[in-house]
């Protein structure tokens, strides 16, 4: 379909500022849009869709834009639908601990006003000062605090859906006990925009902490086993850290500016609290451990910092070294073999690698940079290791040309029938987000 037919289909939907051409290419992580439209309203975003299913027009979604990189194999579909202007609260109830948001607000506009009320959102996502609520969901992305808060599965109450015939649907409710039956808000999230556009998200709160802080434990003579066993006492205590952290040793440099295995502990609760389950870190420690604590506006500096080590698909620019990032899933304790693993990369492939794993969830966060066939023989080697671990690879950044090298979401699960059919029937003409999950979905 030409430009001019392309522009017809949506004139009488949306006003010409709404609509722009070749905005926000990047042919280095494509995903990209011949026009790229701005919807406003949710109403706007029915129609563009229903436009769109009608003339079997392809239609690529964008919220702020950080996860370009994560899936697909196009370089363009025909429409580059932006939810960009499409934000705000719509509702939040202090007293129920709850918010509904618009998909397009970034993640720290929704924590900004949330800190007038003392509250906040469970999450701590990867750039949220660019990255949307409704990119955060679709992805299911998480951060190291994953450990004490969980995932947006866990924090989402109800969703509004567009679907890609423009059909409005919600799912879940406003409050916190409201699903019978399947929980339909897990069908959506972390399907990467494959089933419809996320319009409206609620989401359950947590009040903001009395008292933050961040114990940093280094161990200078990598020492695993102590490394090991100290990670087992403090996971078989009656501590609650909302986070445990490994970082390898060319990260921690990154952020602290010391090189060696670093524990990141983060305790968040009422001072008394804080204090008492510190004390038994600094007793408990491995004797030729050495620790670093970091508190309230020092601590968040600290997962601000953390928060911004992987790519980002908003500002990604072609270089000469080649940028991968990759989520690893393994058994809790094999963070260790597999943050190790990476570490071992960096000299023997010529990388510069940052490696990162939550040792009470198993999941871990790996960012490669280097020549792209450097970055290509790690990325085989990786999974293959953690294969044999029985654990998974997914890609969540690479350059397009890589995409369409390398199976982003690995091997077709067993269950893929399943997806595949609710994909059918939910979009049957493939319109929406195509090749971005598993399968080439």
């Amino acid at each position: 379909m030409v430009e001019l037919e392309l522009l017809s289909c949506f004139n009488s939907v949306i006003s010409e500022e709404q609509i722009q051409k070749n905005i926000f290419n990047c042919p280095l992580l494509g995903n990209n849009g011949r026009i790229t439209v701005f919807p406003k309203t949710e109403q706007e975003i029915s129609e563009i869709l229903h436009n769109a299913n009608e003339h079997q027009i392809k239609v690529n979604i964008m919220g702020g834009g950080t996860k370009r990189g994560y899936g697909g194999v196009e370089d363009s579909a025909d429409l580059l639908l932006s939810l960009e202007q499409y934000k705000g609260v719509v509702e939040h109830s202090p007293s129920d601990m709850m918010i509904t948001v618009k998909s397009g607000t970034t993640f720290k506009e929704l924590q900004m006003f949330l800190k007038k009320y003392n509250q906040k959102v469970p999450l701590d996502p990867a750039w949220p000062n660019d990255a949307t609520i409704g990119g955060v969901v679709a992805a299911n992305d998480f951060g190291p605090k994953r450990l004490g808060y969980g995932s947006a599965r866990d924090i989402v109450i109800g969703l509004q859906m567009v679907y890609p015939d423009g059909t409005l649907i919600r799912t879940g409710g406003k409050t916190v006990k409201n699903v019978a039956g399947y929980d339909m808000n897990k069908l959506f999230i972390g399907s990467m925009g494959t089933l419809g556009v996320i319009s409206e998200i609620t989401l359950k709160l947590r009040p903001l902490p009395k008292c933050e802080s961040v114990i940093l434990v280094f161990f200078p003579e990598n020492n695993f086993d102590d490394i090991q066993s100290f990670t087992c006492n403090l996971l078989d205590s009656v501590m609650e850290p909302s986070a445990l952290e490994l970082f390898s040793p060319a990260l921690a440099e990154k952020l602290t500016g010391n090189h060696a295995y670093m524990l990141a502990i983060a305790f968040e609760d009422v001072e008394s609290s804080v204090r008492y389950q510190a004390d038994f870190v600094k007793q408990n420690r491995p004797q030729k451990s050495t620790i670093t604590i970091l508190e309230q506006v020092k601590a968040h500096q600290f997962w601000d910092s953390a928060a911004r080590i992987q790519p980002n698909g908003r500002n990604e620019a072609a270089e000469a070294k080649t940028r991968a990032a990759l989520k690893i899933g393994v058994k809790n304790l094999d963070v260790l073999k597999v943050v190790k693993e990476c570490h071992l990369h960096q000299d023997s492939l010529n990388l510069k690698v940052n490696a990162h794993g939550g040792l009470g969830h198993g999941l871990c966060k790996v960012d490669l940079t280097g020549a792209k066939e450097d970055v290509a023989a790690a990325i085989d080697s990786l999974r293959i290791f953690t294969e044999k671990l029985g654990g998974y690879a997914v890609f969540t950044h690479l350059p397009l040309v890589l995409r369409q090298q390398i199976n982003v979401w690995g091997e077709k699960p067993a269950y893929f029938f399943l997806l595949d059919g609710i994909k059918t029937k939910v979009d049957p003409n493939r319109i929406l987000n195509t090749g971005r999950f598993v399968g080439g979905i």
